[in-house]
């Protein structure tokens, strides 16, 4: 129930009941968890991403075209699971503003910055590419 102290001319509010506070806690609860189940879906992806058949004949040695493969997908593994990162952690922060302008700048920032990371993952085979053209040994 609202009381009006005489001499005040807004309601005061009451406090927070117990099911309120329950509520909190439970939107917070499934915010981590749902942030804990992205990482773990991001570095699930790079682990299989990652995964290589089994060898049944040994090679002399790896090649550069090799060394230069392996580097790109671990690179855009990392970036992938980073970019997934930035991105939880800027929506969360985005769901937690409330309406306070510095932390909506926050997550606007965590958002580009996820951004730039998709961007660089789609960018490195480019990258590794080229490298290969350098570093390719003429015939």
């Amino acid at each position: 129930m609202i009381t009006i102290h005489p001499r005040r001319r807004f309601p005061t509010s009451p406090q927070p009941s117990l099911p309120a506070l329950s509520r909190c806690r439970r939107r917070w609860t499934g915010l981590l968890v749902a942030a804990a189940l992205a990482v773990a879906l991001g570095v699930l992806a790079v682990a299989s991403a990652t995964a290589a058949p089994p060898v049944l004949a040994q090679a002399p040695g790896p090649s550069i075209t090799d060394v230069l493969n392996n580097a790109r997908n671990w690179i855009m593994g990392i970036l992938a699971v980073l970019a997934t990162l930035f991105l939880t952690v800027g929506g969360v922060r985005y769901l937690m503003a409330g309406g306070n302008a510095g932390e909506v700048e926050k997550a606007k920032q965590a958002f580009k910055s996820a951004g730039i990371g998709y961007g660089l993952t789609v960018l490195a085979p480019v990258v590794v590419e080229i490298l290969k053209e350098i570093l390719a040994q003429p015939k």
